[in-house]
Formats: C-alpha cells, structure tokens, sequence
C-alpha cells in the first residue's frame, strides 16, 4: 500500500505581502493604457523615460573590454577587490587618491572596509557584525524610511524604534520631533540609522547646522551612527556637498565610532551590477581594533556569499583611478542631478499655475530622486485608477518618471484628484 502523503513541514508557512515597489512596477508594466505614467520605482530614466547607461561607464566598459585581462572572470579576495574598495573609501571620506598626507594615513588606520553586494548588502552585513558583536538594544529608523530598512534589521534581529521625522502638516522636516525622540528615549549603545543625503522617501535632509547638532547628540548619548549613503553625487551633483554629513562626523567626533553602507547604484547608473562597500570606523583610541575588525567582517562575507561581484566594481575602479574618467563621471553626475531638479520646478510650476489646492513649495525644496507630495491614499489610489499615474500609497514619487513629455499631464491628474478626492 502506498505510504500515507505527509503535510509539507512547511505546512503552518505565511506568506508576506509583496514589496509595494516591485509589486507598483509589475502592475504598470501590465496596465494596457495607452497613456500611463510610473511614478515609484527609484532608477533614473531620460526625457524619453528610457534607461541611461552612463556614458562614462559606456567608455569604461569598452576599455576593459579591449584591455581583455585574463582575469576579469576569476575570484577575487573575500574583502572584493581591494582596489575598488580603497577608492570607494576614498571617495566616501574624500582622501586624496594621488597622496597621502600623514594625518591621511593616520585617519584611514580609523576604518576598515569591505565590498558588498550593493547597498542593500551593505545595510546588511552592517546590521548583523552590529547585532553579531555590539549587541545593541535597539536600531531607530526614521519614520518614514527606505521600507527596506526595517526589512534588513528584522532579519538581522534587532528591535527597532521610530524618530519623528516627516512633519505632514507642513510637508518638512521634522527635527525638533527627531531629536526629542532622540534625547528622551535613545538609550546608550542604541544604533541610529541616517541618511547621508537625499533623504528615501522623503527628499528632506538636514541642514549643517542641524548635522552638527545630530553629531553632538550622538556624541553625548552615546548612540552609533549608521550612515546610509546611496546617493552621493547623483543627490546634488557633487559628491563633497552629498558626503557632508559623514565626513563631518568622522573628522570632528574622533571619539565616537560609526559605520557607513555605501551603495553606487544610483550614481554610476549600475541597478543591476550590485556594487557596493561597507565602513566600520573606529575612534582614534581604537585603531588597533581595524585588524579584527575587518577580518570578523570577511567572517560573515564567507559564510554568506564569499565575495562581491567583481563585473560593476570594475567599472567603478576603472572610473575613479582614471583622471580622465574621473572628470567625465563628475559631468554625469551634474546631468541626471540637473535633469532631477528641472523636473521638480517643472511640476511645482505646473501644478501653482494650475492653482491646485494647497502648498506646493516642498516639491522644490526637497532633494533627490523622491518627493514626498503629501497626496493622501485615496488620491494616490485615484491617480492609479483614474489617470493610470503610478506612485506609492504614501505619496512618494519618483521625481526621475516625470518628463517633458508627461509632467503637464501629471500635474493635471494630481489638481484633478486633489479637488475631488479626499
């Protein structure tokens, strides 16, 4: 007689909802209107709302294809390739990559860095050496944040908090909630997650003033910032002003250590290519420690993907250790961020000249890819279903899925639903 089929040890399994933005996409993609607009997913697209391979990466690609090293499909070193990683550190604490003044050497002595798989590899690795070796209480998140974030320290199993940081009343930032939540309730040893540049979802970043104030917090509560940084260059077109807040905190609270998960997925145009870099950066008391610590990271780097991929750290390598190159990738930049921020006045004009109810000012003074538009569930519901406009629930746009072509159309749409949809 056949044996009796068991239930599948799987049996009690819940399945979890989809992640909006992929599920958003996937949705556009089948949307059968002739006229369609998606406004969620975060890549950069032309005026033509097409891709853009970067065409200083174009030009990188060729030359390593026409150099045809032997190697370029073989392992690299469980840290990645060390080159790339070297220059991506550089690059996030603005060391000069020709010299090397002796307070230079002394500084890069403060961090030990690793390749990841992306940023969102790099948010990981972060959160389980964290979890891992420091043990922290808590991690908090600012709310709103990147969804992912909280995704990421769920797995790693941290419990996390939330600090005010979207005022909806007045579409801006709401720091003086940030840094009571903060001071009141932050405990020492407790992880707190900021966004380098360009706020995700919000498009709102702290002022100098208000980064030097989250420092002296951080310094005096003993709190460990964990820096986010997938943005630089592409937020406002230079990567000094975009890597501010980090090199702030690293050259003026020497005694407070911090990590930085670094993502060039935005700023090289390479979503698919996964190129990315973790910091751990001691304090100046603790140089002794880098050793350890790199070698605990390369640890978790083996027992869970053994080393980056090498095909878009490459690229990267080959960008930053060209002059040339280099200077052509800075052009690059100043094109996707310019195109970002003609796009932002394009729909705040569009929108005040349509005389759409309410205040539209934070359209402009936000920064980068997302805006937050203050549009409620049922408008962004209606939008969809209406006008076949595409954007998350919360409102939050992609500013890069506006165009010449769409933006008067958009704005029309939004007017629409604003005055007849609560």
């Amino acid at each position: 007689m056949p044996s009796a089929t068991l239930p599948s040890v799987l049996a009690g399994l819940d399945p979890v909802p989809l992640d909006e933005i992929f599920a958003l996409n996937r949705a556009f993609a089948t949307d059968p209107a002739s006229q369609k607009v998606s406004l969620g997913v975060g890549v950069y697209r032309t005026d033509d709302g097409k891709p853009w391979p970067l065409p200083v990466v174009e030009k990188a690609e060729k030359q390593l294809l026409d150099e045809g090293s032997l190697f370029r499909h073989e392992y690299s070193a469980i840290e990645g390739d060390v080159a790339f990683v070297e220059q991506a550190r550089n690059l996030m604490f603005g060391f000069d990559r020709k010299t090397e003044s002796p307070k230079e050497k002394e500084a890069k002595k403060r961090i030990a860095s690793v390749q990841t798989v992306a940023g969102t590899g790099a948010n990981h690795l972060g959160a389980l050496f964290l979890k891992t070796h420091m043990k922290p209480k808590n991690v908090w998140l600012s709310n709103p944040s990147w969804a992912n974030h909280l995704t990421i320290w769920e797995v790693a199993g941290v419990s996390y908090k939330t600090y005010p940081y979207y005022n909806a009343a007045t579409r801006s930032l709401d720091f003086d909630g940030m840094m009571s939540a903060l001071e009141n309730e932050g405990q020492e040893g407790d992880i707190v997650l900021l966004h380098a540049c360009a706020h995700n979802p919000t498009g709102l970043d702290p002022t100098k003033e208000q980064w030097k104030a989250i420092a002296e917090l951080c310094e005096r509560k003993k709190l460990f910032p964990f820096f986010d940084s997938a943005y630089q260059g592409f937020a406002t077109g230079s990567v000094e002003d975009d890597a501010w807040a980090v090199r702030y905190f690293f050259e003026n609270k020497p005694s407070m250590e911090m990590c930085v998960a670094q993502s060039f997925s935005k700023n090289f145009g390479l979503y698919g290519q996964r190129v990315g870099a973790f910091h751990y950066v001691l304090n100046v008391e603790s140089t002794g420690l880098q050793e350890a610590v790199f070698s605990n990271l390369c640890n978790l780097i083996r027992g869970e993907f053994s080393m980056g991929p090498v095909g878009g750290s490459t690229i990267v390598k080959k960008v930053l250790t060209d002059d040339n190159l280099t200077s052509e990738w800075h052009d690059n930049l100043k094109t996707m961020s310019s195109r970002i921020i003609s796009m932002r006045k394009a729909l705040y004009d569009e929108l005040t000249r349509l005389g759409t109810p309410g205040t539209w000012e934070h359209i402009v003074q936000q920064n980068g890819m997302f805006s937050y538009t203050g549009l409620t569930p049922g408008q962004v519901q209606s939008l969809k279903e209406k006008y076949h406009v595409y954007m998350l629930k919360s409102g939050r746009i992609s500013i890069s899925g506006l165009s010449k072509k769409n933006v008067t159309y958009v704005a029309q749409a939004i007017d629409d639903t604003v005055r007849n949809v609560s």
